[in-house]
């Protein structure tokens, strides 16, 4: 492993797991996450990397090249998993769940504190409450979180590792580049400041709120008509937005509006799309799913 450039400092940021521990990262061959791979490895931990090949530019096979190569130099193993996603509407979502199919939830991926800051304005934008606010959570699948992509762009650099460019990063059809490109430099002149740090300040503080709503909303039993028409909004709406989940998604705001006027007896049942029928009876909520269509 190259040793020119002294990492230490970068690591004391960063949360990987213990050295020794076995951990796949998600290397796409652009500087975060080659800053991933390479700050892993130097952590001590048992690396081995990943890229997901998406061919959806013309691109594809040199980002492939670069992040084998970087492994190499590493000593990391490496190896490439195709996925078929074709261009068209919501893109970008439908690449994350291609390469979370491909990863599993536990790979590191090279997340940093810039794409936390377009995170939180991109939920912004949604009209999102406290959970979409308090955006990524650092946790062991995110070690990188609290470093800037300058640094990580820096230390490549420094160490000599050649990194892809994605052209994709700078279409303007993608939300997050607007945010990236226009929107966060507008904010940083308007503030006369850097807004990155101020921007992930504030996840950090919703995060918190919204931790202990979400542990108070565990006490609240969902079916209960009468205890969710009496309990606290905050409280209600997420208990029912746990309850009525599906596969992780919960139902949208107009959804849980419903299912809380039929708690309140002020109608006897909604529809909750993608879920079924909530209707109450006996002063409990019911969930009357929707019969499959035979063909």
């Amino acid at each position: 492993m190259p040793d020119r450039v002294d990492l230490n400092p970068l690591l004391a940021r960063c949360s990987f797991p213990p050295s020794g521990e076995a951990v796949v990262c998600a290397v796409s061959g652009g500087p975060d996450s080659t800053a991933l791979m390479i700050l892993a490895v130097a952590a001590g931990c048992d690396v081995s990397a990943v890229h997901v090949h998406h061919g959806l530019r013309p691109s594809a096979d040199h980002d492939a090249t670069c992040a084998e190569t970087s492994a190499r130099l590493f000593g990391v193993p490496f190896r490439v998993e195709h996925v078929d996603v074709d261009d068209g509407a919501n893109l970008e979502a439908r690449a994350r769940t291609a390469r979370r199919r491909v990863l599993g939830n536990e790979a590191l991926t090279g997340h940093t504190a810039d794409d936390q800051a377009e995170t939180l304005l991109l939920a912004l934008l949604r009209g999102a409450g406290a959970t979409g606010l308090a955006s990524m959570r650092p946790d062991r699948r995110r070690p990188i979180l609290a470093l800037r992509a300058a640094e990580t762009r820096s230390m490549c650099a420094e160490l000599g590792v050649e990194v892809a460019e994605d052209p994709t990063n700078q279409m303007p059809r993608f939300r997050r580049n607007r945010v990236r490109h226009d929107v966060l430099p507008l904010l940083d002149h308007i503030a006369d400041r850097d807004m990155v740090p101020l921007l992930t300040r504030t996840a950090d503080l919703v995060r918190d709120d919204d931790d202990l709503l979400e542990e108070l909303a565990t006490t609240l039993d969902p079916t209960d008509a009468v205890a969710v028409a009496a309990a606290p909004l905050p409280i209600a709406r997420r208990a029912l937005r746990r309850w009525l989940s599906v596969d992780g998604y919960p139902p949208d705001a107009a959804a849980v509006e419903r299912v809380l006027a039929v708690a309140a007896g002020e109608v006897v049942a909604c529809q909750v799309t993608g879920v079924g029928r909530v209707q109450r009876r006996r002063q409990r909520l019911e969930l009357v799913t929707a019969e499959p269509t035979a063909g």
